[in-house]
């Protein structure tokens, strides 16, 4: 599943995981990941891979646009039951 997501500056993505690997391609702009107590920037150009079941958040440093890709695909957009990012 390929997803384009846009995020204006000091958005967030509030700690979650799920049992899909994913693939964070920044196209534009600058994210602040937390992975384990670490915060990684993942910055225009650059790529994240974030195992499954491995809890993070990010939160948008400027005005952002990534990619985010999932295998498999999102069974909880698909379905509407991803409460933690419908708030």
């Amino acid at each position: 599943m390929l997803a384009r997501i846009i995020l204006r500056k000091g958005s967030s993505v509030p700690l979650h995981s799920h049992e899909n690997e994913q693939i964070t391609y920044v196209l534009d702009g600058a994210l602040k990941f937390v992975i384990q107590g670490k915060e990684l920037i993942v910055r225009s150009g650059e790529i994240l891979v974030i195992p499954s079941n491995l809890p993070h958040s990010a939160e948008a440093l400027e005005d952002t646009v990534d990619l985010d890709i999932f295998c498999p695909p999102r069974a909880d957009w698909i379905n509407g039951t991803d409460a933690y990012l419908r708030k």
